[in-house]
């Protein structure tokens, strides 16, 4: 879904100032009023909140650059994704503490920023469909690699979103062609490792390569997974990890999704040259280069989870619950199952609020209907929630969700998810949508947007996936 065209904001109903009903009112006849309760929205938000400050990787990066082994080496710093600036900032901080020399690297992050060292060059890259800034990022990232030494130690820092932020199209692949692969990928309802497994066999520096290219210096990678598992091989397009699958294994996927028929030339060459020899493998476990690399999955979406839940916990709510398994799968559907679990607890809830909280990344499947689809993942399942709540009547008088994405954007907006009550799809309809229609279009944000519905933290930072969270208020 991330393939959405960019919203333009809108000041008007996009910032309302929402009205402050009490927790325990339930839905009124009052027309365009705030999408869900005051106090039930300003909980929720402080939890999302809590989130995203559990999985900043700031101090987690620190304290691992401070544990690398003690040598006299030059460190080379290689920063890629949604966190880099962040992870770059603590490592180069830590480094300076332990007394040793940054000789130079690269920082490559969706946003521009200044480096936090001299000898950094800090760029932004095209997300989540790579582009020009993407090509340049790459570039740059090129020259950082051909000036390690063997002898220098490098560190290199990852985290979600740098599949595409440094994307250029390995030989005999155009730009355009390999954007285009990420557009129709990002459409195909496939989740994100199994994205990666594609993409990375036609981009230059993924699935292994990076390291390939580093080899014999020693790299030490530490790693903010937003990928369910924390598959190396899959975070980032695993850059510094080996790559599990063959070209005939990518034939097979893109047969499963539905993209071999209308595969350019390029690709499918690229494919029959690697499965007949006459062109190299991505590199493989037993390949040198991968002795000389370690990896340290450092934060994961469970410690996002965890702190939203004890932030709800500080914040008076009687009861939050984890869900143990982490949700996939279609967005809508995700949503709807969600909304119908709070269902079944504010049947049996008491006086004072309870919760639950989902860590996870489901996926969109965009169909003939998409033509002008607006929005995200968590958008998309909000909606989908919103509609359940609805149908439920006054049942749903208690029940608030919210759900966003980690890094503050979801798909190609400038919101990270929203929140919803049993009220928001009437009110939707009420400002002149028709939400079952955009529903069925993928068209959220506007949806959403029409009834102040959306969250927009801003880029947080930090990428994890995705977190879900519902509230039911007490009786009263």
């Amino acid at each position: 879904m991330d393939r959405m065209s960019v919203p333009t904001l809108q000041n008007g109903a996009a910032r309302r100032t929402l009205g402050r009903p009490r927790l325990t009112s339930p839905p009124e006849e009052t027309g365009r009023r705030s999408v869900a309760p005051f106090h039930a929205r300003d909980l929720l938000e402080r939890m999302y909140a809590a989130a995203v400050a559990g999985s900043m990787p700031d101090a987690a990066t620190a304290a691992a650059a401070r544990a690398l082994p003690r040598t006299a080496a030059p460190v080379r710093v290689i920063a890629m994704g949604k966190a880099a600036h962040g992870m770059a900032a603590a490592a180069v901080r830590a480094l300076a503490d332990a007394g040793r020399i940054v000789a130079g690297g690269v920082i490559v992050a969706p946003a521009a920023a200044p480096p936090p060292h001299p000898a950094l060059a800090a760029l932004a890259g095209d997300h989540p469909v790579p582009g020009a800034r993407s090509l340049a990022a790459a570039a740059a990232l090129g020259h950082a690699v051909g000036a390690v030494r063997a002898d220098d130690q490098v560190l290199v820092l990852l985290s979600g979103g740098a599949s595409s932020l440094v994307a250029a199209p390995v030989d005999g692949i155009a730009a355009d062609e390999l954007a285009w692969l990420y557009e129709r990928l990002l459409g195909s309802g496939a989740d994100i490792a199994a994205m990666n497994g594609v993409r990375k066999r036609f981009a230059r520096w993924s699935g292994g390569r990076l390291a390939l290219a580093l080899h014999p210096a020693p790299v030490h990678c530490l790693v903010v997974s937003d990928v369910l598992g924390d598959d190396l091989a899959a975070i980032a397009s695993g850059p510094c990890a080996p790559d599990p699958l063959t070209s005939v294994d990518v034939v097979a996927r893109l047969c499963d999704l539905g993209l071999w028929a209308e595969l350019p030339e390029s690709f499918r060459h690229l494919l029959a040259g690697i499965a007949t020899g006459r062109l190299p493998e991505t590199p493989k476990a037993s390949d040198a280069a991968f002795g000389r690399v370690t990896h340290d999955v450092i934060v994961s979406n469970a410690a996002a989870v965890r702190s939203a839940a004890a932030r709800g916990r500080t914040l008076g709510v009687a009861h939050v619950r984890v869900e143990a398994t982490p949700f996939a799968g279609e967005a809508a559907d995700c949503g709807r199952r969600m909304a119908q679990a709070l269902l079944a607890d504010a049947a049996h809830a008491g006086d004072r609020p309870c919760g639950v909280v989902w860590g996870g990344e489901p996926t969109v499947t965009l169909g003939a209907q998409a033509a002008d689809a607006r929005g995200g993942r968590m958008q998309e399942l909000a909606l989908a929630a919103a509609q359940l709540l609805h149908d439920a009547g006054l049942a749903a008088a208690r029940v608030t969700l919210l759900a966003a994405g980690t890094d503050g954007r979801d798909g190609p907006t400038d919101a990270a998810g929203a929140v919803v009550d049993g009220t928001t799809w009437r009110d939707i309809t009420r400002a002149g949508r028709d939400p079952a229609a955009d529903l069925a279009a993928h068209r959220s944000y506007p949806a959403l947007d029409s009834v102040g519905a959306l969250l927009r933290p801003g880029l947080t930072g930090t990428n994890v996936m995705d977190v879900v969270i519902g509230l039911v208020g007490p009786r009263g």
